[in-house]
């Protein structure tokens, strides 16, 4: 078993054989990382904030024996008692103790002397363990676990610091770590933010610093999906950031010019302009898509500012960490340890516990600033969303990286652009749903029209044959110098039915989300009917509240073919007639086209054609979301499905997830679970009287209605 095998465990309801084990388990994960050392690596310190490996295993070792085993296991005898100085970290309740900066003087005891004392501690430590535990044996029991698993870290941090020392750049771990793929571009994550609950519960193990739990407010913010690269602090490097003073913090920039700093720690430029770091495997070159690490918070404040972002507040990096849904957020854990903008700090409400182990964390909340996540040197399962990791901002030594933040800037976003909106709102919603007016880009416009020449899509010939035969009767209902508005970009036959018999129609006045598809059907239209003025209207028909420059002064006609009136709810349908209403005004008139409720056998392969064609226009949307959204759609990765809903009449058309995976819109990612489908359109099939209800309900009169034979198919002529 290696050491990031062994599975994570908590002691509070173990049993003693699952106690022993666990306890064991973190003690063996200590000798395996120390065993590559040479006795000589083990006892060499390298700079004042590191120890040796062998003091490490000795302190660890020394936790256990003066708060477990000295005060609970009757009879102890301390090891040697000239280990409380010489292993004592900074306890002043203890006692006295070696000078961190001098920890690396000890020659004695040797590094097999402090293996002896480990497994002497080791046995006792069992037979404690099998006798009758306390809570307060318990409780310290974890704690000491979760300290010496932060001294595994220190260990690979401690002797990657002193193997960089060395000319020879030993490795810690043979052989070079495989290339990183290209993570690509950070996408920014939206968050509402509002009050929000961060650290951790009561139950369960957290170190004192990560309690109480507590309600902070956060206003609303956006969070990178991942870390910054190397290739990307490299783009800092050769843009000066190093040397541009407005970039950095008074301290930060003292520090920089002292130190002398020009890239992260461990970084190093070859005769030929290469960049090599050091890591736990030697000497090797930067891999660019790699997270940047060993950068301290100075380094990673300057680099948020060049790229006119900052760094997250350790409540924003929790409530992102613990949001839910969240799952596209990369590199949480295990990648680095991530700056945060906050300083360490007491949360309220924190009181320091008695005695010794109440100087854990506490008296450490000044001058530190706080990182979250956790990094490669980190042992499995040590780590959560509510862990506070802190160190002075000039530290460089730890695996500290960076992930970038930013204000919520709503000013970026249209007035009145409500595609993103309406986009992000359906695919929030359980089940997921995409508003079909967004079929209508030029593609889907060109696809809805192959669609209406299919065989089984027996609508379009349907009410065609049905206008060719009424429209005598429609065109007298016609005034002269009309403008005709049509409630979509229509060019189709349909709208040359209704232009040819009415010749009095002095302006043609279409409305429709689209520019594209506005632009191809008044140019065809202009060029077809040259006595006739184009007045297109770029704006969502439902929701249009001034008809076209063009059309006004003209009595307006309103024109709403192909049952596009189908794809809203009986109750958006009324709302959409009672808008149409307002918009044409007091006595005009409406043709609205309406298909009828029929036999499924007719209905489905009308939706969902041997072709494909159907399911091209319906995986469309999801183009027309990447195009303009900045979607990361797969089309491919969703099936067409057309489904009919007898209960509610109508037809569903809904996009299904072939596999599980994570999609962005914008700054927005969400999951799809395999199976999962997006609804995508609606067509309802109203009985005559239920829709004549609808549109009397919207404040207008039927003043005729005409029906096809079959399959059949409504064309109604409504007045207000």
């Amino acid at each position: 078993m290696t050491p990031d095998d062994m599975p994570a465990m908590t002691v509070a309801e173990c049993s003693v054989e699952a106690l022993v084990d666990r306890y064991q388990m973190v003690r063996r994960r200590t000798e395996t990382l120390a065993a590559p050392l040479s006795p000589e690596d083990q006892s060499a310190q390298s700079m004042p904030d590191a120890s040796p490996t062998k003091w490490h295993r000795g302190h660890t070792t020394w936790f256990f024996e003066t708060f477990l085993l000295t005060p609970f296991l009757p009879g102890y005898t301390v090891y040697d008692p000239a280990f409380g100085y010489l292993f004592n970290s900074y306890y002043e309740a203890v006692g006295p103790r070696q000078p961190r900066p001098q920890r690396g003087l000890l020659t004695r005891p040797s590094a097999q002397a402090v293996g002896a004392y480990r497994a002497h501690v080791d046995a006792a430590m069992v037979r404690l363990l099998e006798g009758p535990l306390t809570p307060e044996i318990r409780e310290r029991l974890e704690l000491g676990l979760n300290h010496e698993e932060q001294h595994q870290e220190l260990i690979l941090m401690d002797i990657l610091h002193l193997f960089a020392q060395s000319p020879l750049s030993p490795a810690y771990q043979p052989g070079a770590a495989p290339a990183r793929p290209d993570p690509g571009p950070q996408r920014f994550h939206r968050f509402a933010g509002g009050l929000v609950e961060i650290g951790a519960c009561e139950a369960g193990f957290a170190f004192d610093n990560e309690r109480p739990r507590h309600k902070t407010y956060v206003a609303p913010f956006r969070l990178s999906d991942r870390l910054v690269t190397n290739g990307e602090w490299l783009a800092f490097i050769e843009a000066g950031g190093y040397g541009r003073a407005d970039l950095w913090l008074s301290e930060g920039w003292a520090t920089v010019n002292a130190e002398g700093w020009e890239a992260p720690g461990y970084w190093r430029r070859d005769e030929d302009g290469a960049w090599t770091t050091m890591t736990l495997r030697g000497r090797h070159p930067v891999d660019p898509n790699a997270p940047v690490v060993h950068v301290s918070y100075y380094e990673a404040a300057a680099y948020a500012a060049w790229s006119g972002r900052r760094l997250p507040t350790e409540a924003e990096w929790e409530a992102a960490a613990t949001a839910s849904g969240m799952t596209a957020l990369r590199q949480l854990y295990g990648g680095a340890w991530q700056w945060t903008a906050s300083a360490y700090g007491a949360y309220p409400g924190f009181k320091p516990g008695p005695g010794a182990l109440g100087e854990y964390n506490g008296k450490f909340m000044v001058s530190q600033m706080t990182l979250r996540g956790g990094c490669e040197a980190t042992p499995p399962g040590h780590t959560r969303s509510t862990y506070r990791n802190f160190f002075h901002p000039g530290s460089r030594w730890m695996f500290g990286g960076v992930r970038l933040a930013d204000d919520d800037r709503l000013s970026e976003v249209k007035p009145g652009d409500s595609f993103l909106d309406e986009v992000v709102k359906g695919l929030s919603a359980s089940p997921k749903t995409l508003p079909a007016k967004y079929f209508y880009d030029a593609e889907g416009s060109r696809l809805f029209e192959a669609i209406c020449e299919l065989p089984e899509y027996y609508l379009t010939r349907t009410e065609t044959a049905l206008l060719r035969q009424i429209a005598p009767e429609i065109a007298a209902r016609i005034p002269d110098g009309a403008a005709l508005v049509e409630f979509g970009s229509g060019a189709s036959t349909k709208t040359r039915i209704v232009l040819d018999a009415a010749p009095q129609i002095a302006v043609y006045a279409p409305i429709d989300i689209s520019p594209t598809a506005l632009d191809e059907a008044a140019t065809s239209l202009r060029k077809a009917y040259p006595n006739l003025a184009v007045a297109p209207l770029v704006d969502d028909f439902t929701k249009a509240m001034t008809l076209p420059e063009g059309a006004k002064g003209h009595t307006p006609v309103g024109f709403f073919p192909g049952s596009t009136i189908g794809n809203f709810a009986p109750d958006e349908a009324e709302a959409l007639l009672r808008q149409a209403r307002t918009l044409l005004g007091e006595g005009s008139l409406f043709i609205v086209g309406a298909d009828v409720a029929k036999d499924p056998a007719v209905l489905i392969p009308a939706y969902d054609d041997a072709q494909g064609v159907t399911a091209a226009f319906n995986r469309n949307v999801l183009v027309h979301i990447n195009r303009e959204l900045g979607g990361t759609f797969d089309p491919a990765a969703f099936t067409h499905k057309a489904v009919w809903n007898a209960q509610e009449s109508r037809i569903e058309m809904h996009l299904e997830s072939t596999r599980d995976q994570i999609v962005m819109v914008g700054d927005y990612g969400f999951r799809f679970a395999a199976g999962e489908t997006i609804h995508t359109e609606n067509s309802y099939k109203y009985p005559a009287e239920a829709f004549e209800q609808i549109a009397k309900r919207a404040g207008w009169t039927v003043a005729q209605r005409w029906v096809s034979e079959n399959p059949t198919f409504a064309v109604y002529a409504l007045t207000a």
